[in-house]
């Protein structure tokens, strides 16, 4: 079955985890995605597993250039002219002085698509400041939010994964409108920006109300406006039971039974008394009711039932989860070197030529040769001799 972007060549000018992942999405649905190495006294491949590399430069091929010198520039500018799109996250004046900004790109081949992430933006007074999520979330106002009051803000990691799927739907967009229009242009996306995003739905509240107070101000648990959405609880062996339940009227009556407060008591027997008039009663009732129990006992009386609610699980929860499994979301591989390994799979799926796990990250200049003749047309006696001139390796 063909995929979606075979065809398509992308030169992978990334560093940073968002970017390099955002290429390997192309890569899943089918693009040739060349990895660009420097080569460089000291760079070599990590010890061991490198789970990382494996996540995010599977399905790409490596070369290894000495940018350093004039001819390893000149392979690289002849695999930009190559190209359908380049990603990159190299910052502008590194971009410029190898003459592959976008605007040397372009030189190149007028209809390419030039996918950048940056920290900031592409323009601005801080636009040349380092790609840093940490640094773009918490410019962007939310950290404090999360934390319980009092506590430090927290940092979630977001806004690199928002970063990763918004600058490949954005070469992705641009692919299209070339198809149309015969047009390249540049994409940007930012740390800044995907993490703004990444909070949208209280930015925007935010904006539209033009004020915080309670909005944008961390509330504690037990200061929910309805005991039955957004509140927590801790079980009997100290996992978090969160409700999702803003009907109440609609949930009361299988939820009371199944934490055990009659539905007709008559602190509770309206959305008004739950929610305002007895709703710190009503919390304290169900941290009494929770308590009593393990959270497995409550994912079951959950399930059984089909409510709005579940338990919190770690990090680790997934890795085992069936339905991670049997949406490919987990993959289990044999690797060639530490066999049965498990990574991350594919968070997108299309019912024709969806992602695929072809290749498991390169080795550094793993396709050297392979590229240089096939992309670029090299003979095999030039082949060996950028290889004797260090060039690629």
């Amino acid at each position: 079955m063909s995929r979606p972007l075979e065809d398509v060549v992308v030169i992978d000018l990334t560093r940073l985890f968002c970017a390099s992942l955002s290429a390997a999405f192309l890569a899943d649905f089918g693009a040739r995605v060349v990895r660009v190495e420097r080569l460089a006294p000291g760079v070599r491949e990590a010890d061991g597993w490198n789970c990382e590399a494996d996540l995010i430069h599977r399905n790409k091929e490596s070369i290894a250039l000495d940018l350093g010198g004039d001819q390893g520039v000149s392979v690289l500018r002849e695999l930009v002219a190559k190209a359908d799109v380049v990603v990159t996250d190299w910052r502008v004046i590194e971009l410029e002085a190898l003459g592959i900004d976008y605007a040397g790109a372009c030189a190149l081949r007028p209809d390419i698509v030039f996918g950048r992430l940056s920290g900031f933006g592409p323009v601005g007074p801080d636009s040349t400041l380092p790609a840093i999520d940490e640094l773009a979330a918490a410019r962007t106002g939310m950290m404090p939010i999360l934390p319980q009051p009092g506590q430090p803000p927290v940092y979630t990691g977001a806004g690199a994964m928002h970063s990763s799927a918004m600058l490949a739907f954005g070469v992705v967009t641009a692919l299209l409108h070339r198809i149309d229009s015969g047009e390249g242009q540049a994409v940007d996306v930012s740390l800044f920006g995907a993490n703004m995003y990444g909070a949208a739905l209280d930015i925007q509240a935010f904006l539209a109300i033009g004020k915080g107070d309670r909005l944008l101000n961390p509330i504690s648990r037990l200061d929910v406006s309805n005991p039955m959405s957004g509140a927590l609880y801790p079980s009997a062996d100290g996992r978090w039971v969160t409700l999702t339940m803003p009907d109440t009227d609609r949930w009361w009556p299988m939820f009371s039974a199944a934490v055990g407060i009659a539905a007709d008591d008559p602190r509770f027997d309206t959305h008004d008394k739950r929610t305002e008039t007895n709703r710190i009663a009503l919390i304290h009732a169900l941290e009494a009711a929770f308590a009593t129990r393990p959270g497995a006992h409550w994912r079951q009386v959950f399930m059984e039932k089909q409510m709005s609610a579940d338990v919190i699980e770690r990090f680790d929860y997934p890795a085992s989860d069936p339905q991670a499994l049997a949406n490919r979301y987990i993959l289990e591989l044999e690797h060639p070197s530490f066999g049965a390994v498990k990574s991350l799979g594919f968070p997108i799926f299309l019912s024709e030529g969806s992602a695929r796990l072809d290749a498991l990250a390169p080795c550094i200049g793993q396709h050297s040769s392979q590229i240089l003749r096939d992309l670029l047309g090299y003979s095999e006696d030039a082949v060996h001799a950028c290889r004797r001139a260090g060039v690629v390796a």
